[in-house]
Protein backbone atom coordinates (compact mmCIF):
# COMPACT_ATOMS: atom_id res chain seq x y z
CA UNK A 1 0.00 0.00 0.00
CA UNK A 2 1.00 3.65 -0.43
CA UNK A 3 2.93 4.99 2.55
CA UNK A 4 3.40 8.62 1.52
CA UNK A 5 1.51 11.36 3.34
CA UNK A 6 -1.84 12.41 1.84
CA UNK A 7 -2.11 15.80 0.17
CA UNK A 8 -3.67 18.73 1.96
CA UNK A 9 -7.41 18.56 1.34
CA UNK A 10 -7.57 22.34 1.56
CA UNK A 11 -5.22 22.83 -1.39
CA UNK A 12 -6.47 24.86 -4.31
CA UNK A 13 -4.23 23.29 -6.93
CA UNK A 14 -6.67 20.70 -8.26
CA UNK A 15 -8.36 22.94 -10.82
CA UNK A 16 -8.40 21.28 -14.23
CA UNK A 17 -5.30 21.77 -16.42
CA UNK A 18 -4.09 20.06 -19.58
CA UNK A 19 -1.65 18.00 -17.48
CA UNK A 20 -4.27 16.45 -15.18
CA UNK A 21 -6.54 13.57 -16.15
CA UNK A 22 -10.29 13.81 -16.34
CA UNK A 23 -11.77 12.04 -13.31
CA UNK A 24 -14.75 9.79 -14.03
CA UNK A 25 -16.52 8.52 -10.90
CA UNK A 26 -19.06 5.74 -11.20
CA UNK A 27 -21.42 5.07 -8.29
CA UNK A 28 -22.58 1.48 -8.61
CA UNK A 29 -26.27 0.69 -8.47
CA UNK A 30 -25.91 -1.44 -5.34
CA UNK A 31 -24.95 1.71 -3.39
CA UNK A 32 -28.27 3.46 -4.00
CA UNK A 33 -30.72 0.73 -5.00
CA UNK A 34 -31.89 -2.74 -4.02
CA UNK A 35 -31.84 -4.65 -7.30
CA UNK A 36 -34.26 -7.25 -5.90
CA UNK A 37 -36.97 -4.59 -5.42
CA UNK A 38 -38.56 -3.29 -8.61
CA UNK A 39 -37.85 0.38 -9.26
CA UNK A 40 -35.89 0.79 -6.01
CA UNK A 41 -34.04 4.11 -5.59
CA UNK A 42 -32.63 5.21 -2.24
CA UNK A 43 -33.02 8.99 -2.51
CA UNK A 44 -31.15 9.59 0.74
CA UNK A 45 -28.12 7.64 -0.54
CA UNK A 46 -28.27 9.53 -3.84
CA UNK A 47 -28.28 12.81 -1.92
CA UNK A 48 -25.22 11.79 0.10
CA UNK A 49 -23.23 10.75 -2.97
CA UNK A 50 -24.36 13.87 -4.83
CA UNK A 51 -22.95 15.97 -1.99
CA UNK A 52 -19.63 14.12 -2.27
CA UNK A 53 -19.55 14.55 -6.06
CA UNK A 54 -20.37 18.24 -5.73
CA UNK A 55 -17.17 18.68 -3.72
CA UNK A 56 -15.09 16.96 -6.40
CA UNK A 57 -16.74 19.00 -9.14
CA UNK A 58 -16.05 22.29 -7.38
CA UNK A 59 -12.43 21.28 -6.82
CA UNK A 60 -11.90 20.61 -10.52
CA UNK A 61 -14.65 22.23 -12.64
CA UNK A 62 -14.63 20.88 -16.17
CA UNK A 63 -12.50 17.93 -15.16
CA UNK A 64 -15.01 15.57 -13.52
CA UNK A 65 -17.58 13.23 -15.07
CA UNK A 66 -20.27 11.37 -13.14
CA UNK A 67 -21.50 7.90 -14.11
CA UNK A 68 -24.48 6.26 -12.43
CA UNK A 69 -25.14 2.56 -12.26
CA UNK A 70 -28.54 1.37 -13.39
CA UNK A 71 -29.74 -0.02 -10.08
CA UNK A 72 -33.09 -1.77 -9.93
CA UNK A 73 -34.67 0.34 -12.72
CA UNK A 74 -31.91 -0.49 -15.18
CA UNK A 75 -31.69 -4.18 -14.38
CA UNK A 76 -35.46 -4.50 -14.35
CA UNK A 77 -35.68 -3.05 -17.85
CA UNK A 78 -33.43 -5.81 -19.20
CA UNK A 79 -35.12 -8.67 -17.39
CA UNK A 80 -37.35 -10.89 -19.55
CA UNK A 81 -36.88 -8.89 -22.75
CA UNK A 82 -37.79 -10.49 -26.08
CA UNK A 83 -34.44 -11.60 -27.52
CA UNK A 84 -35.99 -11.91 -30.99
CA UNK A 85 -36.94 -8.23 -31.07
CA UNK A 86 -34.06 -6.12 -32.49
CA UNK A 87 -35.29 -3.18 -30.37
CA UNK A 88 -36.24 -5.31 -27.37
CA UNK A 89 -33.91 -3.46 -24.98
CA UNK A 90 -35.44 -0.05 -25.75
CA UNK A 91 -37.10 0.19 -22.28
CA UNK A 92 -33.58 0.50 -20.88
CA UNK A 93 -33.34 3.98 -22.42
CA UNK A 94 -36.36 5.21 -20.45
CA UNK A 95 -35.32 3.49 -17.22
CA UNK A 96 -31.82 4.95 -17.20
CA UNK A 97 -33.06 8.40 -18.22
CA UNK A 98 -35.16 8.32 -15.04
CA UNK A 99 -32.12 7.30 -12.97
CA UNK A 100 -29.96 10.06 -14.49
CA UNK A 101 -32.70 12.57 -13.74
CA UNK A 102 -32.84 11.52 -10.09
CA UNK A 103 -29.14 12.31 -9.83
CA UNK A 104 -29.48 15.56 -11.77
CA UNK A 105 -32.12 16.75 -9.31
CA UNK A 106 -29.85 15.84 -6.41
CA UNK A 107 -26.96 17.77 -7.97
CA UNK A 108 -29.24 20.78 -8.50
CA UNK A 109 -30.04 20.76 -4.78
CA UNK A 110 -26.27 20.95 -4.20
CA UNK A 111 -26.04 23.97 -6.48
CA UNK A 112 -24.19 22.02 -9.19
CA UNK A 113 -24.80 22.75 -12.85
CA UNK A 114 -25.28 19.16 -14.09
CA UNK A 115 -26.51 17.90 -17.45
CA UNK A 116 -27.74 14.32 -18.08
CA UNK A 117 -26.42 12.99 -21.38
CA UNK A 118 -27.69 9.98 -23.33
CA UNK A 119 -24.95 7.56 -24.36
CA UNK A 120 -27.00 6.23 -27.29
CA UNK A 121 -27.13 9.72 -28.82
CA UNK A 122 -23.33 10.07 -28.73
CA UNK A 123 -22.15 6.57 -29.58
CA UNK A 124 -22.72 3.58 -31.84
CA UNK A 125 -21.47 0.03 -31.48
CA UNK A 126 -18.90 -1.21 -34.01
CA UNK A 127 -18.83 -4.79 -35.30
CA UNK A 128 -15.91 -5.62 -32.98
CA UNK A 129 -17.80 -4.33 -29.94
CA UNK A 130 -15.88 -1.06 -29.65
CA UNK A 131 -17.53 2.35 -29.72
CA UNK A 132 -17.94 4.77 -32.55
CA UNK A 133 -18.08 8.07 -30.69
CA UNK A 134 -19.13 11.68 -31.10
CA UNK A 135 -17.48 13.47 -28.24
CA UNK A 136 -18.18 17.11 -29.17
CA UNK A 137 -21.22 17.46 -26.90
CA UNK A 138 -19.43 15.97 -23.90
CA UNK A 139 -16.39 18.15 -24.53
CA UNK A 140 -18.54 21.27 -24.71
CA UNK A 141 -20.30 20.42 -21.43
CA UNK A 142 -16.94 20.07 -19.68
CA UNK A 143 -15.53 23.21 -21.28
CA UNK A 144 -18.56 25.06 -19.94
CA UNK A 145 -17.71 23.95 -16.41
CA UNK A 146 -20.75 21.70 -16.01
CA UNK A 147 -20.93 18.16 -14.62
CA UNK A 148 -21.94 15.52 -17.21
CA UNK A 149 -24.26 12.81 -15.85
CA UNK A 150 -23.87 9.56 -17.82
CA UNK A 151 -25.14 6.00 -17.57
CA UNK A 152 -25.48 2.85 -19.62
CA UNK A 153 -27.98 2.89 -22.47
CA UNK A 154 -29.44 1.18 -25.51
CA UNK A 155 -26.84 1.70 -28.24
CA UNK A 156 -27.32 1.14 -31.97
CA UNK A 157 -25.10 -1.37 -33.80
CA UNK A 158 -24.17 -1.37 -37.47
CA UNK A 159 -26.83 -3.94 -38.32
CA UNK A 160 -29.58 -1.69 -36.97
CA UNK A 161 -30.17 -3.60 -33.75
CA UNK A 162 -30.14 -2.08 -30.28
CA UNK A 163 -27.82 -3.41 -27.59
CA UNK A 164 -28.31 -2.76 -23.89
CA UNK A 165 -24.95 -1.67 -22.48
CA UNK A 166 -24.00 -1.48 -18.83
CA UNK A 167 -22.75 1.72 -17.24
CA UNK A 168 -19.48 -0.15 -16.71
CA UNK A 169 -18.71 0.47 -20.37
CA UNK A 170 -19.11 4.25 -20.23
CA UNK A 171 -15.37 4.79 -19.44
CA UNK A 172 -14.48 3.15 -22.76
CA UNK A 173 -16.65 5.74 -24.47
CA UNK A 174 -15.00 8.52 -22.47
CA UNK A 175 -11.53 7.49 -23.62
CA UNK A 176 -12.58 7.78 -27.25
CA UNK A 177 -14.65 10.92 -26.76
CA UNK A 178 -12.11 12.94 -24.80
CA UNK A 179 -8.84 11.78 -26.32
CA UNK A 180 -6.89 12.66 -23.17
CA UNK A 181 -5.76 11.07 -19.90
CA UNK A 182 -8.60 9.50 -17.92
CA UNK A 183 -8.83 8.25 -14.35
CA UNK A 184 -11.80 5.98 -13.62
CA UNK A 185 -12.97 5.31 -10.07
CA UNK A 186 -15.68 2.68 -9.68
CA UNK A 187 -17.31 2.93 -6.25
CA UNK A 188 -18.89 -0.39 -5.24
CA UNK A 189 -19.98 -2.23 -2.12
CA UNK A 190 -16.52 -3.86 -1.77
CA UNK A 191 -13.05 -2.24 -1.41
CA UNK A 192 -11.71 -3.72 -4.63
CA UNK A 193 -11.32 -7.27 -5.96
CA UNK A 194 -11.38 -9.53 -2.90
CA UNK A 195 -9.09 -12.55 -2.99
CA UNK A 196 -11.26 -14.75 -0.75
CA UNK A 197 -14.74 -14.16 -2.16
CA UNK A 198 -17.38 -11.59 -1.20
CA UNK A 199 -16.61 -11.92 2.52
CA UNK A 200 -12.84 -11.82 2.09
CA UNK A 201 -10.52 -9.38 3.86
CA UNK A 202 -7.57 -9.19 1.47
CA UNK A 203 -7.78 -7.00 -1.62
CA UNK A 204 -5.95 -7.53 -4.89
CA UNK A 205 -4.00 -4.28 -5.00
CA UNK A 206 -2.87 -4.23 -8.64
CA UNK A 207 -3.95 -5.71 -11.98
CA UNK A 208 -1.89 -5.50 -15.16
CA UNK A 209 -4.54 -5.24 -17.93
CA UNK A 210 -2.28 -7.17 -20.29
CA UNK A 211 -2.17 -10.08 -17.80
CA UNK A 212 -5.44 -9.92 -15.82
CA UNK A 213 -5.79 -13.60 -14.86
CA UNK A 214 -5.31 -12.92 -11.13
CA UNK A 215 -8.36 -10.65 -11.18
CA UNK A 216 -10.60 -13.20 -12.89
CA UNK A 217 -9.46 -16.03 -10.65
CA UNK A 218 -10.78 -14.06 -7.65
CA UNK A 219 -14.29 -13.39 -8.99
CA UNK A 220 -17.39 -15.04 -7.55
CA UNK A 221 -20.92 -15.94 -8.69
CA UNK A 222 -23.31 -13.11 -9.58
CA UNK A 223 -26.55 -12.33 -7.81
CA UNK A 224 -29.68 -13.68 -9.50
CA UNK A 225 -30.93 -10.07 -9.69
CA UNK A 226 -28.00 -8.91 -11.81
CA UNK A 227 -28.75 -8.84 -15.55
CA UNK A 228 -25.49 -7.29 -16.82
CA UNK A 229 -22.84 -9.79 -15.73
CA UNK A 230 -22.09 -8.43 -12.27
CA UNK A 231 -18.51 -7.95 -11.15
CA UNK A 232 -17.06 -9.81 -14.14
CA UNK A 233 -18.58 -7.23 -16.51
CA UNK A 234 -17.08 -4.47 -14.36
CA UNK A 235 -13.63 -6.06 -14.45
CA UNK A 236 -13.89 -6.73 -18.20
CA UNK A 237 -14.69 -3.08 -18.89
CA UNK A 238 -12.01 -1.68 -16.59
CA UNK A 239 -9.38 -4.02 -18.05
CA UNK A 240 -10.25 -2.84 -21.56
CA UNK A 241 -10.19 0.78 -20.45
CA UNK A 242 -6.82 0.37 -18.73
CA UNK A 243 -5.36 -1.49 -21.72
CA UNK A 244 -6.29 1.54 -23.84
CA UNK A 245 -4.47 3.91 -21.48
CA UNK A 246 -6.89 4.67 -18.66
CA UNK A 247 -6.02 4.48 -14.97
CA UNK A 248 -8.78 2.52 -13.23
CA UNK A 249 -9.66 1.87 -9.60
CA UNK A 250 -12.27 -0.16 -7.71
CA UNK A 251 -13.03 1.27 -4.25
CA UNK A 252 -15.68 0.84 -1.60
CA UNK A 253 -18.24 3.65 -1.70
CA UNK A 254 -18.92 5.38 1.60
CA UNK A 255 -19.99 9.04 1.37
CA UNK A 256 -20.64 9.46 5.08
CA UNK A 257 -17.75 11.39 6.65
CA UNK A 258 -15.49 10.46 3.73
CA UNK A 259 -13.50 13.09 1.84
CA UNK A 260 -12.80 11.79 -1.65
CA UNK A 261 -10.79 14.78 -2.85
CA UNK A 262 -7.66 12.63 -2.80
CA UNK A 263 -9.06 11.03 -5.98
CA UNK A 264 -7.95 14.21 -7.77
CA UNK A 265 -4.33 13.77 -6.62
CA UNK A 266 -1.60 11.62 -8.19
CA UNK A 267 -1.94 8.02 -7.05
CA UNK A 268 1.39 8.22 -5.19
CA UNK A 269 -0.11 10.86 -2.87
CA UNK A 270 -3.23 8.93 -1.83
CA UNK A 271 -3.74 8.23 1.90
CA UNK A 272 -2.02 5.04 3.03
CA UNK A 273 -5.13 3.58 4.66
CA UNK A 274 -7.25 3.42 1.50
CA UNK A 275 -7.97 -0.07 0.13
CA UNK A 276 -8.54 -0.48 -3.61
CA UNK A 277 -7.71 -2.44 -6.73
CA UNK A 278 -5.74 -0.42 -9.28
CA UNK A 279 -5.87 -1.51 -12.93
CA UNK A 280 -3.33 0.26 -15.13
CA UNK A 281 -0.54 -0.55 -17.57
CA UNK A 282 2.90 -0.97 -15.96
CA UNK A 283 5.33 1.93 -15.58
CA UNK A 284 2.65 4.53 -15.16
Amino acid sequence: MVTESPPSLNATTSVRTEATPVLAVKVGGSLFSDKSVEGSLDRAAIARYAHMMAGLHRSRPGGVVFITGGGAPGHGALRNIDETDPFGCLPLTKALADVRWAWTEAFAREGVKALPLQLGAMATLNDDGTFGVRGDTLRRVLDGGALPVLSGDSVLAGDGTLHGLSSDRVPEFLLGALGEPLRVVALTDVPGILLDGPNGKETLAYVDPSRPSAAYDALWTNSEWDTTGGFRTKVDALVRCAAAGGECFILKGSPQDTDYRYLLSPHSRWPSGVSYTRIVLPER
